[in-house]
């Protein structure tokens, strides 16, 4: 039976295939099963089974052995395949066999609505392969299609209601789903095609919509009009019947949804003045009959059941006379009924919408000391004379004046549904109980930006009435008329988000009047859970405002000492958000805790210092050194080196005593170190240490010298009882806790010296002074001991001193690579999997050394130079994202030193070609996407190499190529054309030097190089029907930063407790 269907040298049994088919899918036994599947799969990667695809279509019996012929279960479809990767490869005939016959197979099952019905989803197979072909074959060899598909539609109202499906999947296939499927040049034919013959589907869809009764068709019809809509030539939608026939559909509740998606996008576009009584007229009819559906006055949130409606965003024509006013009034009043509604997406959805109309105003308002950019917004031809300020300022307050009611309401609605930030940790429940959060919800976080964007336009554009409304809020919350938790929560955030918004004398004025009421609301309010609630909004709103806090000495000193009260609460969350409090307030007013402030007699270090036992006793051990690295931070503050020792001397009082006194005990009795509770201990000190050195960097330096020593040999120690651990228990000895908590004294002990030493500034004598003691303790322990053992902190210790003192450490490098470049690339190249940490930790450790000690290189031998470039291709060519970069990075780091070496000529000939192919392999793979950006720049590197100058050796093997090339770029062209034609027998020869010559051409012009390669990419069907994005990620980055610079530029939009600058608070 096999052996028959196999045999494709003849019409294939299609019988004995559905037979097959029916057994796969469920009617055989076990064995059938697993036999028909090895039958279908073998059939399905045979290069000679498309050819019977026809012939399967005609004559099978079983729909799903007709599937099986059009859309493969497993890897590829068949005839897709053919269609998306070998379809110019093909015979004439073939081509137009195929397209003739899906094309009459679509009519025939349309035509009559009783197959069509039970045809459905083969229908619309056969309708995306129609399509797949149309994006080869339209317009240039098949120029009639849509005159041919309009024809056929007018046939039948099944036909009909099919060529819509057709028309809309072409319209997303050319402007939706484009981008990285087809070259540019390819789209920008499809789009004018398109357009140019625009005409007979406009008609065909109005002559639809006004003689057609049969439901599916019109609605098939709408959905159709809607993917159309956003792209065909206005003229089509505004001196056409269109408008006046969707109004028509509106009220009847079938199509209304519809109707509704379809004048929305109407409402989108942008057209300047032209058509605006159209779009009056549009609008005020849509009003009019959206208030017989839902009349005026009502409840929308209890009226709300499955349909929405949704304000237009095309909305200054609208307030030109009384009329339009009343109605863009009325529609206004609308939307904010139906931001009440319970349900997430709808709110979502009237977000969006708010959000673009308050920043449309708030930019017309903004930009007033701007005329010009005023007048532009405003949509006006102002010409430039004297007093035009006045004239334009008042057509903006007219603007405001009429939006000032809305606005207000729209304030109240962002107060009473304010979606919680990120640094509320305290949360509730879904059995209404006050709890620690576990988890972010990233949804809300989305919607915490988006509202709090909005929240700050709003602001911008009424200080008064934000302040008065949230002030009124707090005072029910005090009086109890609207005291709840959420009614709190959703108040205190709405207050945190617009920090930065207002001028500071108002916002002084303003947060005065807050910390009091919510100090106030906690003395009064009664229950450990109500506390907690009123604990996390106090912590929240102080740590949103430190120009406050850094203005009013008395209010931050409360204000700290609250959250040490609220550190000794052991409700969940609450200390945590304590401590991450204090450490946000401390980075902004580090300065005020260091200065005797008035009314003082020291100053409140020193005073914290004295009563720092007290204020942590009831913290966890993680939140000590949080609190820890809040004081480091105040006494790296203090400018006067005496003090400033005195400070750090205390501060580590505890811990250096606990630490001296394990030592002393460990001089006695070695053993003393291997009970877990000192062990636990050595590690919380240790951890203390970390958390020091992070805020107060140079300045550590007095404290490490102090323990440095101890703690290498305590190092030594533990890592000596790890290895006899794991050489007598085997590799199940590294799990197990006691093994895992020597472990983490080691990591600990490494992350303290890379912390001091990365946060240590000019101080390149450190490096010198601690690296010897390290050498034996890290390095020789590292290399000496088992592969399980190892910690890869060691690799990143050593990234960061080489990066931190750079050529300094040029005579160290042999030392390091000696101990840790083999036995770790043993490690890492077995597989993609093993010892995943290491595996970034080296290859930024080897960029690091490339970077700054590369002369460390040059004097590597040529074996282990190889194993170099052997591990730089081996990082990018791995499935881990940033593994890749790190390695993609390096190799750029490589080819930029060694082309202005000495030993350009050596290295190049060595692995340029290496480079070149293993480049295009990753460049071609789709796993290998986000590392694009960087692909390019190599390549680009390589082809402007090639004839600059530097290489002055040609790159081929003289003694093994039979004739001479010209120059290089002869060579590397000839090579290259050669590697991918290997590599892409689906592409001409012509195709592919087409490509290679364009290399060439664009290696100087950087964007027009990447499009070249974006092109290529899609041309030799790699990335077709992939999520693309990763191609263009960096103008993706480069819109964020030019949104961050916009954002910038609007004081709040970025709240002054994320500024990185160092605010000055001196």
């Amino acid at each position: 039976m096999a052996e028959k269907l196999r045999d494709l040298s003849q019409p294939i049994d299609v019988p004995l295939l559905d037979a097959t088919v029916a057994a796969f899918y469920g009617t055989g036994s076990k064995e059938e099963r697993a036999a028909a599947d090895q039958i279908l799969r073998e059939l399905q990667n045979n290069p000679d089974t498309w050819l019977q695809v026809v012939h399967i279509l005609q004559n099978s019996q079983n729909l799903n052995t007709k599937f099986f012929a059009l859309q493969a279960s497993y890897i590829y479809a068949v005839l897709e395949g053919v269609i998306k990767y070998r379809w110019n490869a093909l015979p004439v005939e073939q081509r137009d066999g195929i397209k003739n016959y899906i094309s009459d197979l679509i009519v025939q099952l349309s035509s009559n609505e009783t197959s069509f019905r039970r045809e459905r989803l083969y229908v619309n197979k056969l309708n995306i392969i129609l399509v797949q072909v149309l994006k080869h074959e339209w317009p240039a060899r098949w120029p009639s299609f849509i005159s041919d598909l309009v024809s056929a539609a007018k046939s039948s109202e099944t036909i009909c209601e099919n060529c819509m499906a057709i028309l809309k999947l072409l319209s997303e296939e050319v402007f939706d789903f484009s981008r990285g499927e087809m070259t540019q040049q390819k789209i920008k034919e499809l789009k004018q095609s398109l357009n140019s013959e625009f005409k007979l589907i406009h008609e065909l869809c109005l002559y639809v919509l006004s003689v057609s009764q049969r439901p599916e068709l019109i609605r098939a019809t709408l959905a159709t009009l809607h993917a159309f809509l956003s792209w065909i030539p206005l003229g089509y939608i505004f001196e056409s019947p269109l408008l006046e026939t969707l109004l028509k559909f509106f009220p009847v509740a079938s199509y209304r949804n519809l109707t509704l998606q379809c004048l929305t996008e109407v409402a989108a576009l942008q057209f300047g003045d032209f058509y605006d009584s159209q779009y009056i007229t549009m609008y005020t009819v849509f009003m009019v009959q959206l208030q017989i559906i839902l009349p005026p006055g009502t409840n929308i949130p209890e009226a709300y059941n499955n349909g929405s409606s949704e304000e237009q965003s095309r909305i200054r024509i609208l307030e030109t006379t009384s009329e339009n006013r009343a109605a863009l009034l009325m529609g206004l009043e609308y939307l904010i009924g139906i931001s009440y509604v319970d349900d997430t997406e709808v709110f979502k959805v009237c977000l969006d919408y708010w959000n673009s109309l308050v920043l449309e105003l708030f930019e017309a308002h903004h930009s007033v000391d701007n005329p010009s950019s005023s007048a532009s917004m405003m949509g006006l031809q102002v010409p430039s004379y004297t007093g035009m300020v006045d004239g334009l300022g008042s057509q903006l307050l007219q603007r405001r004046q009429l939006y000032s009611g809305p606005m207000s309401k729209l304030r109240m609605l962002m107060i009473c549904r304010m979606a919680k930030p990120e640094e509320v940790l305290i949360v509730e429940d879904e059995n209404g109980n006050i709890v620690r959060e576990t988890m972010k919800d990233n949804d809300v976080l989305v919607q915490y930006k988006i509202m709090r964007e909005t929240l700050i336009y709003l602001s911008h554009l009424d200080h008064e009435d934000t302040e008065q409304q949230m002030l009124k809020k707090l005072t029910k919350q005090l009086n109890g008329e609207e005291w709840t938790w959420n009614n709190l929560n959703t108040l205190c955030w709405a207050i945190g988000s617009i920090s930065g918004s207002m001028m500071e004398d108002q916002e002084n004025r303003f947060l005065v009047m807050v910390i009091r009421d919510l100090l106030n609301l906690c003395e009064i309010t009664k229950g450990k859970d109500n506390k907690a609630v009123i604990a996390s909004n106090i912590m929240y709103v102080v740590g949103q405002y430190p120009r406050f806090l850094r203005a009013h000495w008395k209010f931050l000193k409360t204000v700290v000492n609250k959250l040490f009260e609220f550190m000794h609460e052991t409700h969940p969350g609450v200390q945590d958000m304590a401590c991450d409090t204090f450490l946000k307030i401390v980075q902004k007013c580090k300065r005020k805790f260091v200065i005797v402030q008035v009314g003082e007699s020291e100053p409140f270090v020193s005073e914290l210092l004295t009563g720092l036992s007290t204020t942590i006793m009831d913290l966890e051990p993680h939140q000590i050194h949080t609190f820890y690295e809040s004081v480091g931070h105040m006494i790296q503050a203090e400018s006067d080196p005496q003090k400033r020792d005195e400070y750090l001397q205390r501060l580590m009082q505890f811990p250096n005593q606990r630490w001296a006194e394990i030592i002393g005990q460990a001089r006695q009795s070695v053993d003393f170190l291997k009970d877990q509770t000192v062990i636990r201990t050595v590690l919380d000190i240790l951890q203390t240490n970390t958390s020091v050195a992070s805020s107060l960097g140079t300045y550590f330096l007095s404290q490490i010298s102090l323990i440095f020593l101890d703690m290498l040999n305590v190092y030594r120690m533990y890592s000596e009882l790890i290895s006899s651990s794991i050489a007598e228990g085997g590799p199940y000895a590294s799990r197990t806790s006691y093994v895992k908590l020597l472990r983490s004294v080691k990591r600990e002990t490494l992350k303290l010296i890379e912390t001091f030493v990365d946060k240590a500034e000019d101080q390149s004598q450190i490096g010198k002074q601690f690296v010897p003691p390290m050498m034996d303790p890290v390095l020789g322990d590292y290399a000496r001991n088992l592969p399980d053992a190892r910690e890869a902190e060691v690799l990143s210790v050593f990234a960061t001193i080489i990066n931190k003192y750079k050529s300094v450490m040029t005579e160290d490098v042999p030392r390091i690579f000696e101990a840790v470049f083999e036995c770790t690339l043993e490690m890492i190249t077995k597989n993609f999997e093993d010892y995943p940490e290491h595996r970034l930790k080296f290859f930024s450790l080897l960029r690091a050394i490339a970077t700054h000690c590369f002369n460390a290189l040059i004097h590597l031998s040529s074996q282990q130079l190889k194993l170099v470039m052997d591990s730089i291709n081996w990082a990018f060519r791995h499935t881990e994202r940033n593994i890749a970069e790190t390695g993609l990075n390096l190799l750029l780091e490589m080819l930029k030193n060694f082309q202005s070496s000495e030993f350009c000529n050596q290295f190049h000939k060595a692995y340029f070609l290496t480079i070149v192919q293993e480049i295009f392999a990753v460049l071609t793979d789709t796993f290998h996407k986000p590392g694009f950006k960087l692909h390019v720049l190599v390549l680009q590197h390589l082809f402007s190499l090639v004839d600059s100058g530097s290489l002055t050796e040609p790159l081929w093997d003289v003694t093994a190529v039979p004739y001479t090339y010209p120059n290089n770029t002869f060579f590397v062209r000839d090579y290259t054309i050669k590697l991918l034609g290997t590599s892409f027998p689906n592409m001409t020869t012509v195709e592919i030097t087409r490509f290679v010559d364009g290399l060439f051409e664009s290696r100087n012009d950087l964007p027009t190089f990447k499009n070249h390669i974006r092109d290529f990419l899609v041309q030799s069907k790699e990335f077709s029907a992939q999520d693309n994005k990763d191609l263009y990620a960096e103008e993706a980055a480069a819109q964020r930063e030019r949104d961050r610079q916009r954002m910038l530029s609007i004081p709040g939009l970025i709240a002054p407790s994320e500024l990185q600058d160092e605010m000055v608070d001196s």
